[in-house]
Order: structure tokens, then C-alpha cells, then sequence
């Protein structure tokens, strides 16, 4: 049984999703020839703890994430089909090939270089327009939800949607560095300002980058319409000491707290 169903935080559910991402455990898989620990049984334990998806971002050098796992979630999703799958990566690199093979949910289109350790920007306009256009056609096609990642740029916004996609993903890093600084409010201001265009717009959002138990309730405040958040490396990290079932209820409450009054 989804644990969500019992442990008093059926509130959050409507809300913002919880989507995790588990590039950081076939990272430490990888390390050795051993198939621990299991990319999918990760994926099992998060959604039995209550995650809403799962998102993977598997770069052409298979550093983390291999094209075998996202194979192997998609076939271990058939058993929930009320999770969301979500590929995200470079449309330019690998990640078209897995999106017309397996069809997810969504996939998030991320400008990242082939050497490059994580996402560090998001799409610029309108010099990146013309070359997304076809590729954002191509997966719309396939019954696929286009989600661009983007810095907090709220004129950007009207050209995301020029373009067909239907989501936005906000990065979120500039809001975690200021998180608990003076620039905190400041630079949140931003974020919101991109959101309420955003969804003047008509676009659906979602966000992602160092997102974690300290600041996300103060982003998800503060920042209207965040349909989905994709946290991995820190809710890893945090299962090393809580557990994964810990982990994700301590973020599903993160994410109740965003929805009620202030304390």
C-alpha cells in the first residue's frame, strides 16, 4: 500500500508532485561492476513511500543513468500507472532516441554540454528557438509533454509558448545559492515574477535544481503553480541518513507546509 495513504499527509496530494530523480544512485551503482544499488529498486521504494514520479537524465557517456534503466523503469512503471516518467537531457544529444523508443510522460529538454557535470542554464531566446521548434513537434507528436528548462526570465516566456511546449521548467539553483542570504528575497521576486508569466501564458510549471528540505517550502510559497519538482541528488543524500521512506515523506511535508498558512 502507498504509505501516503496512511501517514496523515493526504493534504499535499493535488498538489505539487514530488518527481525523483535517480541519476545519483546509478552514479554510485556505477562504481563498481556490481548492480548495487538497484536503480530500480530505488525507483519501488520512492513510490511506495509516496513520490508521484520518477525522473531520469541519462547523458550520451552513461556516466549515471544507462539507456538499459530507463528501459527497465518504464517496464517497472506498467505496475503504477498513475506514476510520471519524466526524461530529461540534451534533444540534441541521446535523449531523442529514448523519447520516440519508450514514449514517457514528459520529457525536459536541458541545454547541457556533453561534458558537463549537471544542468548549469536554460534555453536562451530567440537564438534557440528555430533549432527546438522541430524536435518540440517531433515528441508532441509522440504523445509526449514538452517541458523546457529556463532561467527565471519572465519575457521568455511568451516565447516558450510560441513554440508549442506546454511546460516550464524553472532552474532553480540561483534561489538555492540565495537561499538564507539577503538576496534571498530578491532574487525569489524573480522566480515569481517568471512563474505568473508563465501561467499568463498558459504554460504548466514545474522546477528543479539543488531544491531541498531547507528551501523548498519557501520556494513553493512563494512561486505560484509549481505543478511538479524533480529533486535528486539532495533527497539521495538524505536517504543515506533517513532512508528513502523517510526521505520522501519529509519532502511530501515540506511540500503540505508550502500549502498552509505561514507559521
Amino acid at each position: 500500500m502507498n504509505p501516503l495513504l496512511t501517514t496523515g499527509l493526504q493534504e499535499q496530494r493535488g498538489t505539487t508532485a514530488l518527481s525523483v530523480n535517480l541519476n545519483t544512485v546509478a552514479q554510485v551503482r556505477n562504481r563498481r561492476a556490481l548492480g548495487i544499488p538497484s536503480v530500480t529498486r530505488a525507483a519501488t521504494l520512492v513510490l511506495e513511500a509516496g513520490a508521484q514520479g520518477i525522473t531520469v537524465h541519462p547523458r550520451p557517456d552513461e556516466r549515471h543513468i544507462r539507456a538499459q534503466d530507463v528501459h527497465d523503469l518504464v517496464a517497472l512503471l506498467k505496475a503504477w500507472p498513475q506514476i510520471e516518467f519524466n526524461i530529461e537531457g540534451n534533444p540534441f544529444h541521446n535523449l531523442m532516441d529514448l523519447v520516440r523508443a519508450v514514449r514517457p510522460h514528459q520529457c525536459t529538454f536541458v541545454p547541457d554540454s556533453m561534458d558537463q557535470a549537471t544542468s548549469d542554464h536554460g534555453w536562451q531566446f530567440p537564438q534557440d528557438a528555430a533549432k527546438l521548434a522541430p524536435l518540440i513537434d517531433e515528441a508532441r507528436a509522440l504523445g509526449v509533454r514538452v517541458s523546457l528548462f529556463m532561467d527565471p526570465v519572465p519575457e521568455a516566456m511568451a516565447a516558450v509558448r510560441a513554440l508549442g511546449a506546454e511546460r516550464v521548467e524553472l532552474y532553480t539553483e540561483a534561489y538555492a545559492r540565495a537561499h538564507g542570504t539577503p538576496e534571498q528575497a530578491r532574487v525569489l521576486a524573480g522566480y515569481t515574477a517568471t512563474a505568473q508569466a508563465a501561467l499568463r501564458e498558459g504554460l504548466q510549471l514545474n522546477a528543479g535544481h539543488d531544491l531541498n528540505r531547507a528551501n523548498l517550502t519557501d520556494f513553493l510559497r512563494a512561486v505560484p503553480g509549481v505543478l511538479e519538482v524533480s529533486i535528486g541528488h539532495a533527497l539521495i543524500a538524505d536517504a543515506l541518513e533517513l532512508g528513502y521512506t523517510e526521505a520522501v515523506r519529509d519532502y511530501l511535508r515540506c511540500i503540505h507546509r508550502a500549502r498552509t498558512a505561514a507559521p
